[in-house]
């Protein structure tokens, strides 16, 4: 019987609109295409990568209408991919590195020769649907058949980008953040809106510039994160992996930047102890506070223990994460946290539209029970501080993507998508959820196991498309 394992198997197969049998019911009102993205390949000429994020890009295409799913898969036909396909690991990824001449280092130091291999989630852009990652190289890509349009480079002044930007309903306009080496390193934070150029909202100066995955956002601010994993130009400039550049500092506190985000002052620098995160939930306002929500791990350890060689055995040793809220006053400077769900939880979603600014009543997220690797589902209730909990043996889930049913009234009206590996069946499905319930309510099969992804986004008919996460 397989296990867990089998979704960190390199995957070698391609479809074409493969129609899925549909066991249960998918509600009538659920129409519109998903997107997944995460790794496919995890290998180079009999080379084996070495960490979960280094594995070339896989898009997944779910397209739901009138109850039924269509599937379709592709490799991101990316310079990296293609590289690859001729046996060469042309490009630094975030755990392994190519065979590099010193020259070769400084030019990726300073964002020269960045990979485009693009496997962490999908965004829409100009119009355009991109596949991301952590590089200013984002690869357009069709939305019917998958093959790649061209690459679309960020235009901010940073060396990277991250691939958890946040949506503004209100202001209409994406807002994002980048981080700068070499000259002048630091943080750059800027605003992409619907209908106007890129343009920069602040450069935050830093020596040595933490790990950034994702960041929070309210209505007048923007806060980042900024946890004692740090780098330095320096540092990239070793030989060792991208990862490997940053070093943990237990003696350093991480501290929240709050960046006003009409001006781009910094208003406030409150510090917690040390913690780190990969993902932001929410935020929000109330008088002089500001509430951030994220999973937080007690330090570094999450980044090398999603190592390949360690996600690959029976029982992996993965730190757990827990939701932890923070209160930042920003009169005082001064800020606390209390523990709303002790996990372990990651890949946490929320009713984006609904929630992102503003305060939220549900959190969705995968768990795992001790000694095995995301075998179960969580739904919090941050009120309440309660968590309702769906599991099957047998089934190791992916993130869960809340999609609103049109017109629904409540928080949680709609439902969860997760495309989950059945390690008794030896295959993937689409997994559907009633999200008020936390029951499921259809299932799709797919003809083969995939390997496991991160992020996505749901496109629906005639609204503006559902990402996964902050």
């Amino acid at each position: 019987m397989a296990d867990h394992r089998l979704g960190f198997r390199s995957f070698d197969e391609e479809t074409d609109s493969v129609a899925l049998e549909v066991v249960g019911e998918v509600p009538d009102w659920l129409s519109g295409t998903l997107y997944r993205n995460g790794p496919g390949r995890f290998e180079v000429d009999g080379r084996e990568l070495s960490h979960w994020f280094d594995g070339f890009a896989l898009l997944r295409r779910f397209e739901i209408r009138e109850g039924e799913l269509e599937y379709s898969s592709r490799f991101l036909d990316s310079d990296a991919y293609r590289a690859a396909q001729h046996g060469e690991l042309r490009y630094g990824e975030f755990g392994t590195n190519p065979s590099w001449s010193v020259l070769d280092r400084l030019r990726n130091a300073l964002g020269g020769t960045q990979t485009d291999n693009a496997s962490i989630t999908v965004r829409h852009r100009d119009g355009e649907h991109r596949a991301v990652t952590e590089t200013v190289r984002d690869v357009a890509f069709d939305p019917g058949d998958l093959s790649v349009l061209g690459h679309r480079e960020t235009q901010v002044p940073a060396t990277g980008t991250i691939a958890h930007d946040h949506y503004d309903f209100v202001q209409e306009e994406w807002v994002s953040l980048g981080t700068r080496l070499g000259r002048k390193p630091g943080y750059v934070l800027y605003r992409d809106p619907d209908d106007g150029p890129v343009e920069r909202i602040a450069h935050i100066e830093r020596d040595e510039p933490a790990y950034v995955h994702s960041f929070a956002l309210t209505d007048h601010y923007a806060v980042l994160t900024e946890h004692p994993f740090r780098t330095s130009s320096r540092r990239l400039l070793d030989s060792r992996p991208f990862a490997e550049s940053f070093r943990w500092y237990p003696e350093r506190d991480t501290r929240f930047l709050v960046v006003d985000r009409r001006d781009g002052e910094v208003v406030a620098e409150p510090v917690v102890p040390p913690v780190f995160t990969f993902h932001h939930v929410d935020a929000y306002e109330r008088g002089d506070e500001l509430f951030v929500d994220l999973v937080a791990f007690e330090d570094y350890s999450i980044v090398p223990a999603l190592a390949l060689a360690n996600l690959r055995s029976r029982t992996p040793d993965v730190p757990a994460g827990e939701l932890r809220r923070y209160r930042l006053d920003l009169d005082t400077e001064r800020a606390e946290g209390r523990t709303l769900f002790e996990g372990p939880i990651e890949f946490p979603t929320t009713n984006y539209a609904e929630a992102n600014l503003h305060p939220y009543r549900f959190c969705y997220g995968v768990g795992t029970d001790s000694g095995s690797f995301n075998d179960r589902l969580h739904k919090v209730d941050v009120e309440h501080e309660s968590d309702r909990e769906w599991a099957e043996k047998g089934i190791h889930p992916g993130e869960p993507l809340f999609v609103p049913r049109p017109g629904g009234d409540a928080e949680d009206d709609g439902v969860l998508l997760s495309v989950a590996l059945d390690t008794d069946e030896e295959r993937s499905c689409v997994l559907v959820l009633d999200a008020a319930e936390f029951e499921e309510i259809a299932r799709a099969y797919l003809p083969h196991a995939l390997p496991f992804d991160f992020h996505g986004t749901f496109y629906g008919e005639g609204r503006k498309p559902t990402p996964s996460m902050s």
